[in-house]
């Protein structure tokens, strides 16, 4: 009988998903007609498009701003870095309010009609008349009107708006369509991220590609009319995969929970712990997330689990899983911190790196120049042969070798990826100062293949590695915002490199001559990458020292009661499983 009921959970587990996700009717998913591969494909293709306008911008802006509206060197980097901070801490907005309140098919679909509106607007500020920067003419003039400008601005932070809900909840969205409790999905959703930003690169790859060349050989409008066009195909095609996807419901703001830790810990800090853990108040979720097991780390927060009587105040009283979840939240913070010096040598990948091919000789062969922002996209190769040589050759391997089924856990992945970074920052350095003593006409712009490759290996590892890290190890309730926390590192990371430019600009300024010049040939752009390869190489002992004490999220496996399926089948499954 016993094995007759076994077999029956485990036909039922295969046919039925059940971690309290559901169908676009609201019904239990079909394992086979819903998500894995078959959803993802269609959630990877509006990333694609996504990434496609978001780099065909954030590559060339620094480019736009000295050129056509005149801005120096060092505000015009300050100002892509504030663009680019906003643009990536929007997401914690985003990710809350997908996580707690809407849902995130539904942020999806509103934030990429915000980023549609901004690429219109956009579209505007180049097209019409009387928007342009120099009136009806196309030509540069010496004074952009004010008018363009405030429209320009005003698109490009209606595109931060929409990539504040779209990147926290579509990635997310993407890795729910994996079941963590069914083997083969639980690999595949491993792959997942991996394969995530190999699609996102060839998004990038076209976008400072095609995207840029338009721009530098046809017009900024038609490389907006193409954006914009895309954008709104991509809708379309994500919107097409609705039956296939698996959704969660949202469960309410997710930081109450944690709230109450604090609290009921804080009201109850006289009392004494349990000897034992299983004397801690603990019940099953009920489809609102995953049960884990006790740890012994910050265990003051135990004591608000202690059972004091049968009723209790819920600001009282909490489970050894929300215990649990708010020492997640606390372990996660020296992890966030010591990652934001490797945000910060990313953030100059997309400013002093493309103004420096600006500088270079970009002819190749038959005369064809390339455009400054295309250098980019050696960053993007860079992290595909990371990605695929990872995915497909490490984790293989060491998962053969060390029984880990991850193959490298993740914080060591993160690691690697910050070392390779440092490294970018020394072969920066030393161009540069090749760039400096020699005739910056007749030297290849390929001379900076190496930085730009080396951070894009770096990226490989360790940006690949913090998304899975945020996703994985928050809170189930918090995957969105978990995505959000690792944008916040990218976001936060540029606000400290263009707090750090100013610093920097304002010692050495006292000092005689500021490193940052009103152009490149008056800076020494070679001092601050070495500069920043120190922070990162000092930064990497205090991170690794965090690493060893860290304590991965430990989910315990428990069965799961089902109900409300399609018919008599998943009624006598629920039966069984119950």
């Amino acid at each position: 009988m016993e094995i007759d009921q076994t077999k029956n959970e485990e036909s039922s587990r295969e046919k039925w998903v059940y971690d309290s996700c559901v169908d676009h009717k609201g019904k239990i998913p079909v394992r086979a007609s819903t998500g894995a591969w078959k959803a993802s494909v269609f959630i990877i293709v509006i990333e694609f498009s996504e990434r496609l306008s978001y780099f065909g911008l954030a590559t060339s802006l620094i480019i736009y701003l000295t050129k056509v509206l005149h801005y120096d060197i060092k505000t015009a980097a300050k100002s892509v870095n504030y663009w680019s901070g906003v643009t990536t801490l929007m997401p914690l907005l985003g990710g809350f309010l997908a996580d707690s309140y809407l849902g995130r098919f539904s942020t999806v679909l509103l934030s990429s009609l915000v980023y549609l509106l901004g690429l219109l607007v956009l579209t505007m500020s180049r097209v019409v008349p009387a928007l342009r920067p120099c009136g009806g003419g196309a030509a540069p003039c010496s004074e952009p009107r004010r008018i363009h400008e405030v429209f320009f601005f005003l698109a490009i932070y209606c595109i931060s708006v929409g990539t504040g809900g779209h990147k926290p909840s579509l990635e997310s969205f993407g890795a729910d369509q994996f079941d963590d409790d069914h083997p083969g999905e639980r690999l595949h959703k491993m792959s997942f991220f991996n394969w995530w930003n190999s699609g996102l690169c060839c998004g990038l790859l076209l976008g400072v590609t095609v995207v840029v060349y338009v721009q530098d050989h046809v017009s900024w409008a038609a490389a907006d009319v193409i954006l914009t066009g895309v954008m709104a195909l991509s809708i379309m095609i994500f919107c097409a995969g609705r039956p296939r996807y698996r959704f969660r419901k949202p469960t309410g703001s997710p930081l109450t929970p944690l709230c109450r830790v604090a609290v009921a810990a804080f009201k109850k800090r006289s009392l004494t712990a349990p000897p034992r853990s299983d004397q801690l108040y603990e019940v099953a979720k009920s489809g609102k997330g995953r049960l884990l097991f006790h740890t012994d780390k910050l265990k003051f927060l135990d004591k608000a689990a202690i059972v004091e009587s049968e009723k209790q105040n819920p600001w009282r009283l909490a489970t050894v899983t929300e215990v649990e979840e708010m020492k997640l939240m606390i372990n996660m913070i020296p992890i966030w911190i010591t990652t934001l010096p490797f945000g910060i040598c990313v953030a100059q990948s997309s400013t002093f790196f493309i103004k420096q091919s600006t500088t270079l000789d970009r002819t190749i062969a038959g005369g064809f120049t390339i455009p400054p922002a295309s250098t980019y996209a050696l960053a993007a190769i860079g992290m595909i042969v990371a990605v695929v040589v990872y995915d497909r050759i490490l984790v293989p391997f060491f998962r053969r070798a060390t029984g880990n089924e991850r193959g490298i856990n993740i914080l060591p992945r993160i690691g690697i990826g910050m070392c390779f970074t440092a490294l970018s920052m020394v072969a920066a350095a030393l161009v540069e100062r090749k760039r400096l003593k020699s005739n910056a006409d007749s030297m290849s712009v390929f001379w900076l293949a190496p930085q730009f490759l080396i951070i894009g290996v770096g990226d490989g590892f360790a940006l690949v590695g913090l998304q899975e890290y945020f996703y994985d190890q928050v809170p189930d309730s918090m995957r969105s915002l978990g995505i959000a926390l690792y944008l916040s590192v990218i976001g936060a990371a540029n606000f400290l490199s263009s707090l750090l430019i100013t610093v920097v600009d304002h010692l050495t300024e006292r000092g005689g001559k500021s490193w940052f010049g009103k152009d490149l040939n008056s800076s020494r752009l070679d001092y601050f990458y070495l500069l920043l390869a120190g922070i990162t190489a000092a930064n990497l002992a205090v991170y690794f020292f965090v690493v060893r004490r860290y304590s991965y999220k430990n989910v315990r496996k428990t069965t799961v009661a089902v109900v409300d399926f399609y018919d008599a089948d998943a009624d006598t499954a629920a039966t069984n499983m119950a």
